[in-house]
């Protein structure tokens, strides 16, 4: 399949989520109110959360789903392993989704603090995630298949389908019919079934046929043997997740109970337009790591390392033109979006730190992916053991001490020591002499430009005493944007060509 319409059809369908979600979810606050907007927080959370289950097992499905098309396994035992991952994923499924089911009265009366919302109304919408997120789930096992068999324009339609149905379907009935959580929270249950039904089928479609005289079989002894080869894999995987749900979910765990729930709604909003730059992110470094892993698997490590340095800096450009202008005008743009003032009085400082945390993760993931190619997460997993190690305590403490503003804080000023230390040690032990180069080249060649022209405009339009509108927030953009592309030596076609 192309990788330049792997890329586009990814990029085109985040573009188009991500304008929905921009455009409706401040209308869900302004419907719903802003507690009932915290519990939208909080189901976001379960489903990150609820990962943690996963076992690594997602990203092994897409990895040996283009393995299987590179040549390095056969239709039989790539087969085999997808019936052993599916029972794994229902069971999982069951037994997470129960669990949570049976803990909706504990959560909805001792941790979250509603003011206004009725006890047993947050019990019911709680029940319903439970069961919503375990569907979801599952549909990872699915999403792997068809990703790893790099069917990415298919699955780009579908997911702006799906998401259409999510944002923006259940809008006419919170305005005209009930914007109660119970008939939210029933209505995405709802689309979470539409969303497995279509994934199911359409995986289906892409498995292999058998060759003459083979069967699958069902002995207890075969059943998960095709587990056993990826289990090393699968296993790295499922630390490195587990660490990156701990890494970005603790700070929203502790607040969801410590704040009252309006407040998290508003903490939520902000942090959801910083989070945005791991969304610009997600639609090129999935097909770029699924590439490396097949150029590596016919052994085309120069590829593999012209592709990584060229993505890395499309991803400086992209995720940083939109950083710099969410840490400058932070205040400007929550106020635009939400028509809320005391959303931008309360986010404001939150939405920079995580904006620039969020840039720094997107930048010090790049030698997982290499990794993840290679077949070896050494030392990805020992960086985020340590990230880790230093982030739990340090976010319990600030919280604590400073509320969300200082969660805020610890995520920025964790995730920059790390991009700082680990891209070095890693790039040192597995690609001496390339750290440099590619810090130089691929990072600040781009970024320092971007910067002098957003604190320019930042400036001017201080000085002016200028009212800055929405149309003048991305004419901002426009110009950063721009001036990182003329001073980066990045080709778009280098990446697109591959």
């Amino acid at each position: 399949m192309s990788l330049k319409r792997n890329i586009l059809a990814n990029y085109a369908t985040q573009i188009y989520v991500t304008l929905i979600s921009i455009v409706i979810l401040p209308l869900y606050l302004k419907y719903m109110g802003a507690e009932a907007y915290g519990l939208v927080g909080f189901f976001a959370m379960l489903q990150a959360w609820f990962n943690l289950l996963d076992m690594g097992l997602t990203p092994t499905v897409a990895r040996e789903t283009a393995r299987f098309n590179g040549g390095a396994t056969d239709a039989q035992n790539y087969r085999r392993l997808l019936r052993a991952l599916q029972i794994i994923f229902f069971a999982v499924a069951f037994l997470g989704g129960g669990i949570m089911l049976l803990s909706a009265g504990i959560i909805a009366d001792k941790w979250l603090h509603a003011q206004t919302l009725p006890p047993a109304q947050v019990k019911i919408a709680l029940q319903l995630m439970a069961v919503g997120v375990a569907l979801r789930w599952i549909c990872g096992l699915y999403r792997g298949c068809i990703s790893g068999a790099e069917r990415l324009v298919w699955l780009s339609g579908f997911n702006a389908f799906v998401a259409t149905l999510r944002f923006v379907g259940i809008l006419p009935i919170l305005i005209w019919v009930d914007h109660s959580p119970t008939v939210f929270f029933t209505y995405q249950l709802l689309i979470a079934f539409i969303e497995f039904v279509g994934l199911a089928i359409k995986s289906r479609t892409l498995l292999p046929a058998l060759a003459h005289g083979q069967i699958l079989g069902w002995t207890p002894n075969n059943l998960f043997k095709p587990i056993k080869p990826i289990l090393k894999y699968s296993f790295s995987i499922a630390l490195t997740s587990a660490v990156w749900v701990l890494l970005t979910q603790i700070d929203k765990m502790l607040l969801s109970g410590s704040l009252p729930l309006n407040e998290y709604g508003y903490f939520t909003m902000a942090v959801i337009l910083a989070t945005g730059l791991m969304t610009l992110c997600a639609p090129l470094t999935n097909p770029i790591t699924l590439r490396m892993i097949n150029l590596y698997s016919q052994n085309k490590k120069g590829e593999a390392m012209l592709l990584y340095k060229n993505s890395t800096s499309m991803i400086s450009v992209l995720a940083g033109s939109f950083s710099i202008i969410l840490i400058l005008f932070s205040k400007e743009i929550l106020d635009f979006w939400t028509g809320n003032e005391q959303v931008g009085i309360y986010g404001k400082m939150i939405l920079s730190l995580y904006a620039g945390g969020y840039f720094f993760a997107a930048l010090a993931a790049f030698p997982g992916y290499i990794q993840q190619a290679q077949g070896d997460l050494k030392y990805h997993l020992r960086g985020n053991f340590l990230l880790l190690i230093i982030m739990i305590p340090s976010m319990c403490l600030s919280i604590y001490f400073w509320g969300a503003v200082g969660a805020a804080s610890t995520w920025f000023a964790v995730n920059l020591f790390y991009f700082l230390l680990w891209t070095y040690v890693t790039h040192k032990n597995l690609l001496p002499g390339f750290h440099k180069t590619w810090l130089i080249d691929c990072i600040l060649r781009n970024l320092i430009p971007g910067i002098t022209c957003g604190v320019i405009a930042k400036y001017l339009s201080t000085s002016g005493n200028v009212d800055v509108s929405g149309l003048l927030l991305f004419a901002f953009w426009i110009i950063v944007f721009s001036t990182m592309i003329f001073f980066s030596p990045l080709s778009i076609n280098k990446i697109i060509k591959q």
